[in-house]
C-alpha cells in the first residue's frame, strides 16, 4: 500500500517568488509615491501667512513723500553785478518789505551814473542857450516887424493923399506913381516880413519840441541809471524770512544770479515727487491726506509740474482745512494721494506672493484646511494695503500671501501643524 505523501504549502520555489514580489512592490510604491510628490510640498503653518478675502470699500492711493514749502516763496537775483561789500542781513533772519540785505558795488556802474549826469547837465544848459538865442531872435524880428509897419503905413497914408490929390489935379501922374510903387512895395515886404515871422516862430517852437524831448529823454536814461546803481543795494520785496542767502563779503556777483529767497510765511504748502508711471492719471483737484500727530489732515493738488527729471515729476498740494501746529518748512510727511473713489471690492491684502505670481494665481486654502492649490485669479487696481480681486475669489476664501519662493512651481502644499 502506498503511502500518501502531504504536499508542503510553502516550497523554496514559491518562497523565492513571494520574496521577489515584495521587492518589487517595495520598489515600485517610493518611486510612485516620489511621483505624486513632485507637485506637492510639505509646509508648516508657522512659516506661511494665511489671509481671508473680504469685501469692503476699495479706494486706490499711492504713498509719496512731501516737503512742506512755504505757500509764496519770492527768489532774490541780483538786478546789476557786483562786488558784495555789506551784508545787513544773515541767513534765517526775518525782514520787513523794502530793507536792506546787501550792498553791491559796481564803478563802471557808477562812472556810467556820473557821465549820464553830466550829460543832462550839458544839454540843459545848451536848452537854455537855445531859448535865450530863440527869445532873442524872436525880439529881432519883432522890432524889424514893428519897423516895415511903420514904413508901410506911412507909404500907404502918402498913397492914399497923393491918389486924392492927383485926382483934383494937383499933383502930377509922376508923383502919383512914385508912391504908388513905394505903397506896393511896402504892401509886399510886410507880407513877405510876417511870412517870415511866423516860419521863425513854428521852427523856433520845433526846435524847443525837439530839445524838450531829447532832454526828456536824456533824464529819463539818467532815472534807469540811477534806478541800476540803486539795485546794488538788494532789498527784500515782500514781509517774510530770508532763506538760502549765498553771498559773502568780497565775493562777485553775476547779473542774473541767485543771491537768495524770501519765504512768505502766511501759510505752507507740500510738494512732493511723484513717479512718472503715474503722470497721466495725475491732475489739479486730486485729493490727499496725512497724519500728523495723531490727527488727519486733508490737501489738494493745485499745481502740476509737467517736466520729469529722473524719473519724477512734482506737484504742489494746499491743506483743504485747518494747518497742523508745529510743522517745519524742510519738514518730510508721508502722504497718500487719492487715485480714485471709495468703491466696493473684493479684495486680498498685499504680500510676497505677488512677486512670484504677477497675481495670475495663488495658493488657495482647501476646505478641511488641511492642503492648499493653486487657484487662478484675475486682479485689477491696487493700494499699498490691498489688491482687487476681478475673479477667482470670493469673501471668505482663505489665501497664503506670504512669499512663494520656496514653492511657487509646487501644485498643491499640504499644511503641518508644528
Amino acid at each position: 500500500m502506498d503511502t500518501v505523501i502531504k504536499k508542503k504549502k510553502w516550497t523554496l520555489k514559491r518562497i523565492l517568488w513571494m520574496a521577489a514580489a515584495i521587492a518589487i512592490i517595495a520598489f515600485a510604491v517610493p518611486a510612485l509615491h516620489s511621483a505624486a510628490g513632485s507637485n506637492r510640498l510639505n509646509v508648516h503653518r508657522s512659516r506661511i501667512v494665511i489671509n481671508e478675502v473680504i469685501k469692503g470699500s476699495f479706494r486706490e492711493y499711492i504713498p509719496v513723500t512731501g516737503i512742506v514749502q512755504p505757500v509764496t516763496t519770492i527768489y532774490l537775483d541780483a538786478a546789476e553785478g557786483g562786488r558784495v561789500e555789506e551784508k545787513y542781513a544773515d541767513d534765517g533772519a526775518m525782514v520787513k518789505k523794502d530793507a536792506p540785505i546787501l550792498r553791491l558795488s559796481n564803478t563802471d556802474l557808477e562812472l556810467n551814473l556820473v557821465n549820464q549826469e553830466t550829460s543832462v547837465f550839458n544839454l540843459l544848459t545848451q536848452m537854455q542857450i537855445s531859448q535865450n538865442a530863440a527869445r532873442q531872435n524872436t525880439i529881432a524880428k519883432l522890432n524889424q516887424m514893428a519897423d516895415v509897419d511903420n514904413t508901410f503905413k506911412e507909404a500907404e497914408r502918402v498913397y492914399l493923399l497923393n491918389k486924392e490929390l492927383y485926382r483934383e489935379k494937383v499933383i502930377s501922374g509922376q508923383e502919383f506913381r512914385q508912391s504908388q510903387i513905394a505903397y506896393d512895395y511896402q504892401v509886399k515886404k510886410k507880407a513877405l516880413t510876417e511870412q517870415i515871422l511866423r516860419q521863425d516862430s513854428l521852427a523856433a517852437r520845433e526846435e524847443m519840441e525837439q530839445t524838450r524831448q531829447s532832454y526828456q529823454r536824456t533824464q529819463n536814461a539818467l532815472e534807469v541809471m540811477r534806478k541800476k546803481v540803486g539795485d546794488l543795494i538788494v532789498r527784500a520785496p515782500v514781509d517774510g524770512q530770508l532763506t538760502a542767502l549765498d553771498a559773502e563779503i568780497g565775493q562777485n556777483k553775476n547779473k542774473g544770479e541767485r543771491l537768495g529767497q524770501i519765504d512768505v510765511l502766511r501759510g505752507f504748502k507740500i510738494r512732493a515727487n511723484i513717479d512718472e508711471h503715474y503722470i497721466s492719471r495725475i491732475f489739479t483737484g486730486l485729493k490727499a491726506e496725512f497724519n500728523f500727530n495723531d490727527t488727519m489732515y486733508g490737501l489738494v493738488i493745485k499745481k502740476v509740474y509737467a517736466q520729469v527729471a529722473s524719473g519724477q515729476f512734482q506737484v504742489d498740494m494746499q491743506f483743504t482745512g485747518a494747518i497742523p501746529g508745529g510743522i517745519r518748512r524742510g519738514q518730510t510727511l508721508q502722504v497718500r494721494l487719492t487715485l480714485s473713489d471709495a468703491a466696493p471690492a473684493v479684495m486680498i491684502p498685499r504680500g510676497g506672493y505677488y512677486e512670484q505670481t504677477g497675481g495670475n494665481w495663488i495658493f488657495k486654502i482647501d476646505g478641511d484646511r488641511q492642503r492648499a492649490y493653486k487657484a487662478p485669479i484675475e486682479t485689477g487696481r491696487q493700494n499699498p494695503e490691498y489688491y482687487e480681486i476681478i475673479s477667482g475669489l470670493k469673501p471668505g476664501d482663505k489665501v497664503i500671501t506670504s512669499t512663494y519662493n520656496a514653492y511657487e512651481k509646487k501644485e498643491e502644499l499640504i499644511l503641518q501643524d508644528d
